[in-house]
């Protein structure tokens, strides 16, 4: 299973809609075959595992990361390739909480007299698919915060200046972070001050880049932008307004630039939950946050980042730098967002630190 859940990571930030699952075929002591979910979201990882196994998945054992899919979609029941493959073994690591599968597919499998057992490596299975499982029971993606900071918590110094606070292997992770998500998410003031194209620029990993979504009540991203020139060749989502300039609409859409109109706050800003379900209508199961400070705030404020990941880096730089998190109107500790920490780890010089939210 540990092998399973290894190759469904590979296909993190590329399979929505669907989940991403790994599945290992294993006949007597030999691994006959592997698979995982294809860009895309399929094929799907048994019928990979299957078309690599051939005839060796007879008798076999089939490790699963998750339940195996048991209605007709864009593709075939995955439980129909596995009972006809002559599989003997299901071993399934969690429930799909999809209401089309969830325990469709393990009491289809049982009916055909194929053993399963189920809840094995449950709790990484489920860490895994966090998005997926969000999208289907609460109708929006995982969220994720990156903020790349001095050790007083800033971002840039009262100028600006942010280039580069954290050092070059700091950026590399940062760039894997945008490989396993569906989407990076910043605000137009950093759209306007950056100028970022938002891709994931590793060797080898050009094609992992995220579709790119930029929240931007009164339509500022200039079409001459590196967002919106690339942007049919990278998916570009501007979430807006309603009522939005129609002529700044047209000048986006133009480019390729697929422009969404939310309900909005008394401030124009996009309201943050409408935002989440509205990316999740549309799929995506994995949003990482880069920017800014406006951006992060409401959405920490709101209660939706359920993970951060914080680079620090040995600068101070002083009460006259830009916060990561703009104001909140936190008045008492009880109405802070809380978080726990998962995990610290040295980037040469810099830290990163991974956190869950509380509850």
């Amino acid at each position: 299973m540990s092998a399973a859940l290894t190759l469904a990571r590979r296909g993190l930030g590329r399979v929505w809609p669907n989940p991403a699952v790994g599945c290992v075929l294993v006949n007597g002591r030999r691994v006959v075959g592997r698979g995982w979910t294809q860009s895309g979201g399929r094929p799907h990882a048994e019928a990979e595992a299957l078309r690599r196994a051939a005839s060796a998945s007879l008798g076999a054992t089939a490790y699963i990361s998750l339940e195996p899919c048991s209605h007709h979609g864009q593709t075939p029941p995955c439980t129909e390739a596995l009972i006809a493959s002559g599989i003997r073994r299901v071993v399934i690591a969690v429930e799909d909480p999809d209401p089309r599968v969830s325990g469709r597919g393990e009491a289809r499998l049982r009916a055909e007299g194929i053993a399963v057992t189920t809840d094995v490596s449950r709790a990484a299975a489920e860490e895994l698919n966090a998005g997926f499982f969000l999208k289907v029971t609460q109708g929006r993606p995982l969220v994720t915060l990156k903020a790349a900071t001095t050790l007083d918590g800033r971002i840039a110094t009262s100028r600006g200046d942010s280039r580069w606070i954290t050092g070059d292997d700091a950026r590399i992770v940062a760039h894997r972070l945008r490989a396993e998500h569906d989407a990076v998410l910043i605000g137009s003031a950093t759209a306007l001050a950056d100028d970022p194209a938002l891709t994931c620029r590793l060797p080898g990993m050009e094609s992992r880049s995220p579709l790119r979504i930029v929240l931007d009540g009164r339509l500022r991203l200039l079409p001459t932008s590196k967002l919106a020139q690339s942007a049919r060749q990278i998916p570009t989502w501007v979430v807006t307004s309603t009522g939005a300039s129609v002529l700044r609409r047209r000048a986006l859409t133009a480019k390729g630039v697929s422009v969404i109109e939310i309900e909005s706050d008394c401030a124009g800003h996009p309201d943050p939950g409408a935002v989440l379900s509205e990316l999740a209508r549309r799929g995506l199961t994995r949003v990482l946050i880069e920017g800014g400070g406006v951006v992060a705030a409401s959405f920490l404020a709101a209660g939706l980042v359920d993970r951060v990941a914080w680079f620090h880096a040995p600068r101070i730089i002083g009460g006259d730098g830009i916060p990561a998190a703009s104001s909140m109107g936190v008045e008492n500790l009880e109405e802070a967002p809380s978080f726990f920490r998962t995990s610290v780890r040295e980037v040469a010089a810099d830290v990163l630190e991974i956190y869950e939210r509380v509850g």
